[in-house]
């Protein structure tokens, strides 16, 4: 395919699973012109635009070779189990199934279960279809968006946490990028993407569980979201967005049990929060670091030293700090600073910051890649038929 014609330069960087084309496209054409978005309906792959300071690039993406086959068996397993454990969580809460103490019980085989376990068990299902169903939501946005970019990415894996009842049943979900990403662009829309898909989820669900809930009847000094435990009950933290939906949905009621479904969509926000903090391999620290690569250092730094700071309130935050630490392995990679972010992007990125715990470790296409002509070392062949100069960047 010849488009050569609708090209001022070009630079070719060719990765193990596909080829990238950067090319500066001619002012006639940017529109782009009625040609080019013809050839472009035929390119074998993918394609976006990006509005740089030199003039409008568009970088096509094509697959080399066979991508890689998912091991179906090992994800659905995966998911059977983390579905069981949440429902059986879901179950404890209801009291359909007995609390017992013991964090072991469960794989020791211990578990006092019911007569008609299956009966009891699936009265947690309330819990556990909405959260999953987040879980997986959260993780198919990253999913979708990476395959449209033509990346390597692998099917979404649960993580099951037979630790019950002091768990929720999981410890999350994460997809595996098996491949780098070639400029910020790619990371900030993969990265906000996941973000977006969970929450699509999870204010339904927090709205219909909100529905379902009914006012506590305990004291009246009881305030806010209150889950009802086998010794108790328990009182959860509002956010403004929490808070807002309440009372939007049950009024001035100064307590509410929580429906099951309404607790897993808290559980959804909650996280999904979490996850946003500018850190790391946090979803939040990538997409920092993509709108804005000069300032994720320091704020990075920043959030992670108030994390530290609010375990004096409580001691999670602390385990979230170390956790933090220890998916920040020295020398990660980066995405090139030279591939420009465009202002609806940046947009997107200023949006996400105010709305699983799970981290999806993004290695990236180092700064200083080479440019690159037809013919040139024994890699692949240029879709073009001829050399264009590469330009300065």
């Amino acid at each position: 395919m010849d488009l050569s014609g609708y090209l001022l330069a070009w630079r070719t960087t060719a990765l193990p699973d596909r080829e990238v084309i950067d090319a500066l496209v001619h002012p006639a054409h940017a529109g782009p012109s009625s040609a080019l978005a013809a050839a472009l309906a035929d390119w074998p792959g993918g394609h976006y635009w990006s509005d740089e300071p030199d003039g409008r690039h568009l970088v096509l993406t094509r697959p080399i070779g066979r991508r890689r086959r998912d091991a179906w068996a090992v994800h659905l397993l995966l998911l059977a189990a983390t579905l069981f454990t949440t429902t059986f969580v879901g179950a404890v809460l209801l009291g359909a199934i007995p609390f017992d103490p013991n964090p072991l019980a469960l794989l020791l085989g211990t578990y006092p279960f019911p007569r008609d376990f299956i009966h009891a068990w699936a009265k947690g299902l309330p819990f556990s279809a909405p959260l999953l169903a987040i879980l997986l939501c959260h993780e198919l946005g990253h999913y979708v968006t990476a395959r449209r970019y033509q990346l390597d990415v692998s099917l979404p894996f649960f993580i099951p946490a037979p630790v019950v009842p002091w768990s929720i049943g999981t410890m999350g979900a994460f997809i595996r990028l098996r491949t780098v990403v070639s400029d910020r662009r790619q990371l900030l829309d993969v990265g906000v993407a996941g973000p977006i898909a969970g929450l699509l989820v999870a204010l339904p669900a927090l709205v219909v569980g909100f529905a379902l809930s009914h006012p506590a009847a305990g004291p009246a000094s009881l305030h806010g979201m209150v889950l009802g435990l086998d010794d108790g009950q328990a009182v959860l933290g509002d956010s403004l967005l929490t808070f807002a939906l309440r009372h939007l949905v049950r009024g001035s009621a100064p307590a509410l049990v929580l429906h099951p479904v309404a607790f897993a969509g808290w559980l959804g926000v909650f996280v999904t929060m979490l996850n946003l903090l500018p850190i790391s391999q946090l979803d939040g620290g990538h997409i920092l670091y993509s709108a804005v690569p000069r300032w994720h250092r320091r704020t990075a730094l920043g959030f992670w030293a108030l994390i530290v700071a609010l375990g004096v309130y409580w001691r999670g935050w602390l385990l979230w700090g170390v956790l933090v630490l220890l998916l920040s392995p020295a020398g990660a990679g980066r995405a090139s600073a030279a591939a420009a972010v465009a202002p609806r992007a940046r947009m997107d990125c200023a949006h996400s910051f105010p709305h699983h715990v799970h981290a999806d470790t993004f290695s990236t296409l180092k700064a200083g890649e080479r440019p690159w002509k037809a013919g040139e070392g024994g890699r692949a062949p240029s879709p073009f038929p001829r050399p264009l100069p590469a330009f300065p960047r």
